[in-house]
């Protein structure tokens, strides 16, 4: 077998090569590349846009070409590995017209603003979901937007089903018919090693919805017989494997870029608010021994107006104590219907990275007529605009239940384990993670890791799992499958 020079870095080094000049002091040694106790003849990766390759919002060649699995793949590859096929799509746009499926976003300077911020890619997508099974079968199975539920669902390949929402767009191109499941596809490859890297839709689509009851928390009953069900089936003809638990979304750039205050007032407009908004409404409020709902605005740092659902309604008790001290009774009313559930944020709610564009603009509400007609401002964001402390309580509760249930059922059966929530947090971290010389975090555009959806990571930072899935097999099959290099791969592109 090939012989080449390790510690992790130098192999990457040689590998790709670039210069073998590392950031260890120890001698490198001469070793095999090995597949140990596993066999990697046919590796098989299933999971959801993360398995995929999906970045910047979007699922497109380029991704797809630096998916974790695919790095995987490569180096299995050098122990006897076979080959690794993936779903491709038609073009670098990523988009499916016909779906309603946009374009990925690019990083570009607003013509109006001169600011430099992500926008949609200009360009008409060529993908469809036309069925591409018979150049298969495909290795990487990954399938954005799916819940561990869902790998499991028959149907999910139909495009029949897209009508009504029981199947996936993304899966109809490559399933092999439409009464398929996305596991059965898997194992009619008769795989020898799977990874599976799933659960994360299970808490993320309601954490993005900002908990407005649209996409709701998987229960516990059903993950857990979802993902014991899928770890069954993969190991029921022999198969060695990998998983991967779930990153908390306080980890990633969708939440932790926008803060809870960004709001800047001018003199005159903080004179303006004080005495005939929040100045009364605070009063009012605080003889409800409610007064820490709101704040007294400031000129700079500003926290957001939000709507809470699970503050008791004041409506009426502030129509009333408005009209007793003279305000106009309709005006009173519409104050009432405002301001009932408001609160200005804490630094412990989380906006989402999509509410920055929402911040300051009219709601399409009848009550937001001037002044309270700014979102954020005068008029609280709705639900679905921010991830309430509540809330973000409900996913951190759940993420931890289903990281034991994947943890259990891992040690169970004897597979190796990735532990990608502790990694993310660590990314998450100012010291971030080092390669080779290169600092990587999870800071939003320039942390180099995340794309720039804020929730899929670049190249670089599925490099960074990739290593983390090698570590934990060669771990816990005694291969020594070698790392990829990190910095080799792609970040944020700058225009």
């Amino acid at each position: 077998m090939k012989r080449i020079l390790i510690s992790t870095i130098a192999v990457s080094a040689l590998l790709f090569n670039v210069s073998c000049d590392t950031n260890f002091d120890q001698d490198v040694s001469d070793i095999v590349v090995s597949k140990g106790d596993a066999d990697f003849t046919k590796y098989v990766a299933l999971g959801n846009s993360l398995t995929s390759g999906y970045r910047d919002n979007a699922l497109y060649i380029d991704g797809q070409n630096e998916s974790y699995p695919s790095m995987i793949a490569k180096q299995m590859q050098l122990a006897g590995g076979g080959e690794f096929k993936q779903p491709m799509m038609s073009d670098n746009l990523g988009g499916i017209p016909a779906v309603g499926v946009g374009n990925k976003l690019v990083l570009a300077v607003n013509p109006t603003t001169g600011a430099l911020g992500p926008v949609v890619a200009s360009g008409t997508a060529t993908n469809t979901i036309a069925s591409i099974f018979s150049s298969g079968p495909y290795q990487n199975m990954g399938v954005p937007g799916a819940k561990s539920y869902h790998l499991l669902a028959p149907g999910y390949g139909s495009a029949a089903g897209l009508q009504t929402g029981t199947a996936n767009p993304y899966f109809v191109r490559f399933a092999s018919s439409a009464t398929t499941t996305v596991v059965a596809d898997a194992m009619a490859q008769n795989p020898t090693f799977f990874s599976l890297w799933i659960g994360n839709n299970d808490v993320l689509g309601y954490a993005t919805s900002g908990g407005d009851g649209s996409n709701p928390i998987t229960s516990e009953a059903l993950f857990t017989q979802a993902y014991n069900g899928l770890i069954a089936t993969l190991t029921s003809n022999g198969a060695k494997g990998v998983v991967a638990n779930i990153p908390n979304v306080t980890a990633i750039p969708f939440f932790t870029t926008v803060p809870y205050n960004p709001v800047p007032l001018d003199a005159a407009s903080v004179t303006a608010l004080n005495q005939q908004v929040f100045g009364p409404l605070k009063q009012i409020l605080t003889a409800y021994g409610q007064g820490d709902r709101l704040s007294l605005m400031k000129a700079t740092q500003n926290p957001v107006l939000l709507k809470d659902e699970s503050l008791t309604n004041l409506s009426a008790q502030i129509t009333g104590a408005l009209v007793a001290a003279g305000v106009p009774a309709q005006q009173a009313g519409l104050m009432g219907i405002v301001y009932g559930q408001a609160r200005h944020a804490t630094s412990a709610d989380l906006l989402p990275l999509t509410t920055s564009s929402v911040i300051g603009t009219a709601p399409s509400s009848p009550y937001a007529v001037a002044p309270f007609n700014k979102y954020g401002v005068t008029f609280p964001l709705d639900d679905k605009h921010v991830l309430s402390s509540t809330e973000k309580d409900e996913v951190l509760a759940a993420t931890a239940t289903f990281n034991g249930v994947i943890k259990a059922v891992a040690t169970a059966k004897g597979l190796a384990f990735v532990d990608a929530n502790a990694k993310m947090l660590e990314l998450a971290k100012t010291s971030g993670i080092q390669f080779d010389g290169v600092k990587y975090t999870a800071t939003f555009v320039t942390g180099g890791t995340f794309s720039l959806d804020g929730v899929h990571l670049t190249g670089r930072g599925y490099a960074l799992i990739a290593n983390e899935f090698i570590k934990a097999i060669n771990t816990t099959y005694k291969s020594t499958l070698p790392m990829v290099n990190v910095n080799s791969y792609s970040g944020v592109k700058f225009p």
